[in-house]
């Protein structure tokens, strides 16, 4: 059984830093692409970075670049992948959703399993 569960959300004032964490086990994810997504209330689910498991490649959207940084580890069977944020602001304000799956330059990134979310508000 595939989880993906994330933790690490909170509420935080504008300018702080939050990092969250996502947890994926329940198969090999070698091959995968691990992401994370924002949808702020009646918004989209929108992209917001990934990582390539097999070679560490980075992706970001524009209005987290210089911002937020993703980075991912290995423990046992888990793979673990992590958002820092910083300097957030309130339009950061969603909630957060890992996902594994595929990602291409010309497609984005395609969603095969996703996480069930974490809040994070901005706000003073």
């Amino acid at each position: 059984q595939v989880r993906l569960v994330e933790s690490g959300g909170g509420l935080v004032q504008p300018g702080g830093s939050l990092r969250l964490s996502c947890a994926a086990s329940g198969r090999t994810f070698s091959n995968y692409y691990m992401g994370w997504f924002h949808q702020a209330p009646g918004k989209d689910r929108e992209f917001v970075a990934a990582i390539s498991n097999s070679d560490g490649s980075e992706y970001y959207a524009d209005s987290v670049k210089g911002r937020f940084t993703i980075s991912g580890d290995t423990a046992q069977n888990t793979v673990l992948v992590y958002l820092e944020m910083n300097n957030l602001k309130p339009e950061d304000t969603a909630v957060y959703y890992c996902a594994a799956g595929s990602y291409s330059d010309d497609n984005g990134f395609s969603a095969k399993y996703w996480g069930q979310g974490t809040q994070v508000t901005v706000s003073s």
